[in-house]
């Protein structure tokens, strides 16, 4: 495959998967605009697992403290704010889990048609500018309760339809149940973490099963791509979100949403 291929697959999967922009919409949409062929499943599999090691590279002293206490706790216990994380990370991760796994092939074949990802782009870009323009942002994640859990864990379970972005669904239940800016974005990429992890897993063991053939550097090239680009995605976003807020990204979502319903309606 094209060398420039692989590392803009690799650039558009580690910006896009923690910006609230889809970056299921822009790999779905990459090949149909560049006119080059389908990445396949091979390098999905490199692109997820390249954003997996930077966000875990990125949160790995929360997460060491995270999983430390989360081991040594169960879910009905008074537990600390870091034990509470864990369980609360993997219960608001069992929705998407379930309908992704009994649902992929549905939503793999009746919606990656782009009129559907350009109006989730428009649709849920909107429903983040109102839940940034009207959200309390009084919270951070120390406050969350089991209900504000629950809440997002649902929420999540939207971002199967590409163009909806995970993060940014999230960020707006998140804000939506009044956490700042900074916490929601801050809660949103470690529950990435698992999602990543079942959904690079899913595929991987599809590759297995099939037999499929990997390319060792074309996957080495978008693995380390992806995974720098969304280092320095993450560092950026947390370090100026709370002075720039979710509109840029809510004009670009309008923007691209508009472009492709000029294109393919």
């Amino acid at each position: 495959m094209d060398f420039l291929y692989l590392i803009l697959l690799g650039l558009v999967q580690g910006f896009t998967e923690f910006l609230p922009v889809s970056s299921s919409a822009h790999l779905i949409l990459l090949p149909l605009i560049t006119d080059w062929q389908d990445q396949g499943l091979v390098l999905d599999v490199a692109a997820h697992f390249g954003t997996l090691i930077a966000v875990i590279i990125y949160f790995h002293r929360d997460l060491k403290g995270i999983i430390s206490a989360g081991v040594k706790s169960a879910p009905w216990q008074d537990n600390d704010l870091n034990a509470r994380l864990f369980w609360f990370l993997i219960f608001a991760t069992i929705p998407v889990s379930v309908v992704g796994l009994f649902g992929h092939d549905f939503i793999a074949n009746y919606f990656r048609d782009p009129l559907i990802i350009a109006i989730a782009t428009i649709l849920f870009g909107l429903l983040l500018w109102w839940s940034d323009a009207s959200g309390e942002q009084d919270r951070d994640e120390k406050n969350l309760s089991l209900k504000d859990i629950i809440w997002i864990g649902f929420a999540q379970v939207l971002a199967l339809i590409p163009g909806t972005s995970r993060s940014g669904i999230t960020m707006t239940a998140g804000l939506i149940l009044g956490l700042n800016r900074k916490a929601a974005a801050r809660f949103s990429f470690l529950l990435s973490i698992p999602v990543i992890f079942l959904a690079g897993s899913y595929e991987a063991f599809s590759l297995i099963r099939k037999g499929s053939e990997t390319d060792l550097v074309s996957f080495i090239t978008v693995f380390l791509v992806s995974w720098f680009a969304a280092w320095l995605t993450i560092d950026l976003f947390l370090r100026f979100v709370e002075k720039t807020g979710m509109l840029p990204y809510v004009i670009y979502r309008f923007l691209l949403g508009s472009v492709l319903l000029y294109f393919f309606l």
